[in-house]
């Protein structure tokens, strides 16, 4: 029994075949196992033409790959994904070396309806465990990463949910905190899997070793990321919390870019809600109209927990932060950018983002500064900071709603929350950073940014 099946029992009863976990990772529809188990040792002597002739040996006819079932097509694109990965770690544009595979990939992305190539999903949770499971490396490490993100499905899945729910309340309705507490809930999650990762996952073991088999893939002309942690999508939570309805043109491009990899429903999910009125917002609102120096005891009980949300998803990003420091500083990073298509200082600026909305949330319900007087209760700005952010910021990250936000990780951005310049780029061949080509953004897509067979 994994640590995702302890987390979420019964979630396979939600309809989706996308969450017949134990059935994906169960499925063989290659026939695939006793290859796949060697992918590690290939990998270790570099055996480029072992690892061809293994991914021509698996690549399906596109007719059989369209008619699997889809834990069966998942299951297929997840195994040939392991080769994938590895061949374009060593250098190798998987497609260019086995043309067959362009069909085979594309059917198996209409199929699913996602993306014409395994994401983070295949990787960790549609993944098998024990004997079975698809690595890289077969490093214990590596193992503690895909287990660090099957910490985190389950809880994503119940928000979807829960945020759903609270974007048709009212901050005055009792529902409204309510399902802020539901949500809290299910995000702690991502707090005890940033943890796990720092406790038993070196940085340097991921900077070195693990992100060269995230590198994007061309598959018909446009490039893919590979099925890394940064596909987790937090942004479900960020959504209607707060993000809906604030403008931030780097954090909004990454996440066009982001969406694209996600399941059918997580996707509709966001087309549904983008453009809406945040959490955030509706308090702000709520609390400007309140005459009175007290709230009304519901508003306040929503205050708190929105705001408790908003420092449980500003403790990861903190967290977060720090383990990609040190993944991408100078002395150990082999790219630039990060696994996800994001430079550290996107971190830093969704961070100060998270941040100034709790902290507006929070000021809502503080009492008056002693000597204040009557009517001094602090009152919400309704927009983000303009001014630029120019004080360092110590670490760890408060845990307190009473503690300032000048005590929180993050660093200088400029005008707007915009994050400052890109770190210096590396020259090295395996430090490429060269714009890549994202998958165009569909309303609906058959494959989620697929080009046109």
């Amino acid at each position: 029994m994994s640590l995702h099946d302890l987390a979420a029992p019964g979630l396979e009863q939600c309809g989706d075949p996308r969450y017949r976990i134990a059935e994906i990772r169960a499925a063989d529809p290659l026939g695939a196992d006793a290859l796949l188990s060697a992918v590690p040792a290939m990998n270790a002597r570099a055996d480029v033409p072992a690892l061809i002739a293994a991914l021509r040996a698996l690549v399906p006819d596109p007719a059989d790959a369209t008619a699997l079932g889809i834990p069966d097509a998942l299951a297929a694109m997840r195994d040939l994904g392991l080769l994938l990965g590895s061949l374009k770690r060593h250098g190798i544009q998987p497609v260019a070396a086995v043309p067959e595979l362009l069909p085979a990939l594309r059917a198996l992305g209409r199929r699913t309806d996602m993306v014409p190539r395994d994401t983070v999903h295949h990787y960790t949770t549609w993944n098998p465990v024990g004997h079975r499971q698809r690595m890289y490396t077969g490093d214990e490490m590596e193992g503690k990463l895909q287990d660090a993100v099957r910490m985190v499905f389950p809880g994503l899945v119940a928000s979807l949910d829960s945020c759903a729910e609270l974007a048709r309340l009212e901050p005055y309705d009792p529902a409204f905190a309510d399902a802020l507490d539901r949500t809290a809930g299910h995000v702690q999650s991502m707090v005890e899997s940033i943890d796990f990762t720092t406790a038993h996952v070196d940085p340097v073991f991921f900077a070195q070793e693990m992100r060269r088999y995230f590198e994007e893939i061309d598959v018909g002309g446009v490039d893919y990321l590979g099925p890394a942690a940064a596909q987790v999508p937090l942004w479900l939570v960020d959504l209607t919390l707060w993000q809906c309805d604030r403008d931030h043109s780097a954090y909004d491009a990454f996440l066009i870019d982001s969406v694209a990899y996600s399941l059918p429903s997580w996707r509709a999910h966001h087309a549904a809600h983008r453009g809406a009125t945040s959490a955030v917002s509706k308090l702000s609102a709520a609390i400007s109209w309140e005459a009175t120096d007290r709230l009304p005891p519901q508003l306040t009980r929503s205050a708190v927990a929105l705001a408790r949300v908003l420092r449980i998803l500003k403790s990861f990003r903190a967290r977060h932060i720090t383990i990609a420091r040190k993944a991408y500083s100078e002395e150990v990073r082999m790219y630039e950018m990060g696994s996800g298509g994001a430079p550290i200082a996107l971190l830093r600026a969704v961070l100060d983002l998270t941040r100034d909305n709790e902290t507006l949330v929070r000021r809502a319900v503080e009492p008056p500064r002693p000597g204040a007087g009557a009517g001094c209760r602090a009152k919400p700005r309704t927009e983000p900071r303009t001014e630029p952010r120019t004080e360092p910021c110590p670490e760890p990250c408060p845990e307190s709603l009473a503690e300032s936000t000048a005590s929180c990780p993050g660093s200088r951005t400029g005008p707007g929350g915009e994050p400052d310049a890109a770190p210096r780029r590396n020259s090295g061949d395996e430090a490429r950073t060269e714009a890549r080509a994202r998958p165009p953004a569909r309303t609906a897509p058959d494959v989620p940014g697929e080009t046109t067979p």
